[in-house]
C-alpha cells in the first residue's frame, strides 16, 4: 500500500466512524477522541486530515451533497419526456433519506446543525435551491414540449421539493413504514396527474 493509499484509507475510516458517531450520539455529544477511538487512529492522524470535528461534519455533508447533485443532474439530463424524468427524480427521495440503512438521524443532524451554524446552513440550504431550480427548469421544459399544462414552474417545483422533504421527515418519525421507500415516485405520479396535459383533457 502506498503512502497515498494509506492516507486515503485513514481519511475514509475517520469519516465513516464520525458518521456513525454523529448518527448515534449527535454532533454535540461526539468528541474528537470518540472519533479517534472508533476509527482506530491517533489524534495526530486525525488532525493531519481534519482541523476540527466540524471540518469532518462539513466533509460528510459536502460528500452527501455531491452524490445527490450528481444523481439529480443525471436524472434530469436523460433523453426522455419531462414527466418520466420527474418520476426518475422522485426516486431520489430514497437516496436522500437512505431509509434502509438507518442514516436518517445523520440527515436530521445536518438540519439541526444548520440552525446553529451559518456555514452548515449555507451548505444545507444551497442544494434545495438548486433542486428547486432544476425542477422548475424541467417543468418549464415540459410546458414548452407540450407534455405539461401551463403552470407556474417555480410554484410547482416548490411543491415537488417540499413533498420530498416531507417524506424524509416522515421516514424519521416512522422508519418502519414499509411504503416509504416507494412513496416518492407515487407522490410525483399523483402530482403529475394534475400537471400532465393528458390528465387535464386539454388539447
Amino acid at each position: 500500500m502506498t503512502n497515498q493509499e494509506r492516507r486515503d484509507s485513514t481519511r475514509t475510516r475517520i469519516l465513516a466512524s464520525a458518521r456513525d458517531r454523529f448518527t448515534s450520539a449527535g454532533f454535540d455529544a461526539t468528541s474528537v477522541a470518540d472519533i479517534c477511538a472508533a476509527s482506530g487512529v491517533s489524534k495526530g492522524a486525525f488532525y493531519h486530515h481534519f482541523p476540527s470535528k466540524q471540518a469532518v461534519f462539513v466533509a460528510l455533508l459536502e460528500r452527501w451533497i455531491a452524490e445527490l447533485d450528481e444523481s439529480v443532474q443525471s436524472a434530469a439530463a436523460r433523453n426522455e419526456p419531462v414527466p418520466r424524468r420527474l418520476e426518475n427524480l422522485a426516486g431520489l427521495v430514497g437516496q436522500v433519506s437512505e431509509l434502509g440503512s438507518g442514516q436518517i438521524p445523520m440527515f436530521l443532524e445536518f438540519w439541526r446543525q444548520a440552525s446553529k451554524d451559518p456555514d452548515v446552513w449555507r451548505l444545507t440550504i444551497d442544494p434545495y435551491r438548486r433542486f428547486r431550480e432544476a425542477f422548475a427548469a424541467l417543468i418549464q421544459e415540459g410546458i414548452e414540449e407540450g407534455s405539461l399544462r401551463p403552470v407556474d414552474p417555480d410554484a410547482a417545483a416548490l411543491v415537488l421539493v417540499s413533498t420530498g422533504v416531507g417524506l424524509v421527515l416522515q421516514g424519521a418519525l416512522n422508519p418502519a413504514e414499509p411504503r416509504l421507500p416507494d412513496a416518492g415516485g407515487q407522490a410525483v405520479r399523483m402530482l403529475l396527474g394534475g400537471l400532465e396535459k393528458e390528465a387535464s383533457h386539454e388539447s
